[in-house]
């Protein structure tokens, strides 16, 4: 025993004096100490690295069998739904985990709103952060097409002919956009490559950068207090603790366990969501001549389709439909700037004022009202509550200057609390 240890021992000396494995290691694992005080809000992390590995893994057994053309598609699905081994499985694990990987992204980010992950010094991962969501939200807009159902189909139709709103170039955008005149099998096959070799490389360069970052200025905490301020005669902060094992095994864990069974629990018996994970309409191919009752996109882009469609008014010579795109893009857009309109002294939601409070329970339930207008008929009342909850998204940030420099916050204790 004791020989096998020395010969471990010293295959990995031999690895260190060329690769800093164990280094590595260390400064990311066994000796990184995050704030002792971590609760519920700081799982999803994790929850999406799970999630990430879960979408490359079974991404990768899919594409074996996938046939990206525009005949080969839809029946490729039909083939790995029914005569691939667990093919079933993995398919369903794939479309579960696109709406999962959103879940817990939306709720990591809330995180973030609620305790000031945002602010110095951690702009930098902030703003890594808003890469991987939209790098997200490509790839699942890729991801959407390739089914080849009839709402996908024409939810990508829809999307792509946005591109023809952009003045003065808008039809050859639109064109070089789908490699065709119409959403054609060439379509198809640049979105595949798109979504299986492209995205994904740069999701995972941009998770590796949003890690690093993280690591490199330490972890937020529910009091935003910096940990770094109190340190013992070793230089180890007084109110942190190794993240591994403490997090790893007791916090995060835990946490994955009971995700898994519920992650199981809707790919097993609720796979399509009733309709919201996998629309009814794309178990149908691919019809240029049969258009869905109601074409929307998946539930995770409703809240800024919402927000397209509130655009209903031409203004200086653009069209209602470029302006809509302007109010999409310009929602995603302004969550890169946020940690520049945060003025609080504080970080923390705990210790901000009534106005941090109201403002970030205004935009959150503005967030679901349009995420659910989304998905139904527009009518002229929804239209206008649609206006009206666009309106409290954009004033969440644009009055944030304002609110967050005049409200009365309450001390920031020196140390970290429960």
């Amino acid at each position: 025993m004791a020989s096998i240890q020395q010969t471990l021992t010293g295959i990995m000396e031999w690895v260190d004096a060329r690769l800093p494995v164990t280094e590595t290691y260390e400064k990311h694992m066994s000796k990184y100490y995050a704030p002792k005080n971590f609760n519920f809000w700081y799982i999803f992390g994790v929850l999406a690295f799970v999630v990430l590995i879960n979408q490359f893994l079974t991404g990768i057994w899919l594409t074996m069998s996938y046939v990206p053309t525009g005949d080969g598609a839809f029946a490729s699905i039909e083939y790995i739904m029914r005569d691939v081994e667990y093919g079933w499985m993995l398919r369903y694990m794939h479309s579960t985990g696109a709406s999962a990987f959103f879940v817990v992204v939306y709720l990591h980010m809330f995180r973030g709103l609620l305790y000031g992950s945002y602010q110095k010094p951690r702009e930098l991962i902030w703003v890594f952060g808003m890469l991987i969501y939209l790098a997200l939200m490509a790839e699942g807009f890729f991801g959407y097409l390739l089914p080849w159902g009839n709402m996908s189909y024409w939810g990508a139709q829809v999307i792509v002919s946005l591109a023809g709103a952009v003045p003065f170039v808008g039809d050859e955008l639109m064109t070089w956009v789908r490699g065709d005149f119409n959403m054609s099998g060439i379509t198809l096959n640049r979105f595949f490559a798109l979504h299986v070799a492209l995205l994904p490389l740069i999701i995972l360069i941009l998770v590796v950068l949003h890690i690093l970052a993280l690591h490199e200025v330490g972890s937020n905490n529910p009091d935003g207090v910096d940990i770094k301020k109190h340190l013992d005669k070793d230089g180890v902060p007084l109110d942190g603790i190794p993240f591994h094992p403490y997090y790893t095994i007791g916090h995060d864990l835990p946490a994955i366990i009971l995700f898994l069974f519920i992650f199981c629990a809707v790919m097993f018996f609720y796979p399509d969501g009733g309709g919201y994970l996998i629309e009814h309409p794309n178990y149908e191919p691919a019809n240029p001549l049969k258009t869905p009752n109601l074409i929307a996109p998946v539930w995770y882009y409703t809240p800024f389709y919402s927000m397209l469609r509130a655009a209903t008014y031409p203004l200086f010579g653009m069209t209602a439909k470029f302006w809509g795109l302007v109010v999409m893009a310009g929602a995603i857009a302004i969550l890169f700037v946020l940690p520049w309109l945060d003025r609080s002294p504080v970080k923390s939601m705990r210790y901000k004022g009534w106005g941090s409070k109201i403002f970030l329970t205004l935009f959150i339930i503005s967030f679901f009202i349009l995420g659910y207008l989304g998905t139904i008929h527009p009518t002229p009342i929804k239209t206008i509550i649609a206006q009206i909850c666009t309106a409290i998204y954009f004033s969440f940030f644009l009055l944030m200057p304002w609110y967050t420099s005049v409200e009365k916050t309450k001390p920031v204790p020196e140390r970290v609390t429960k």
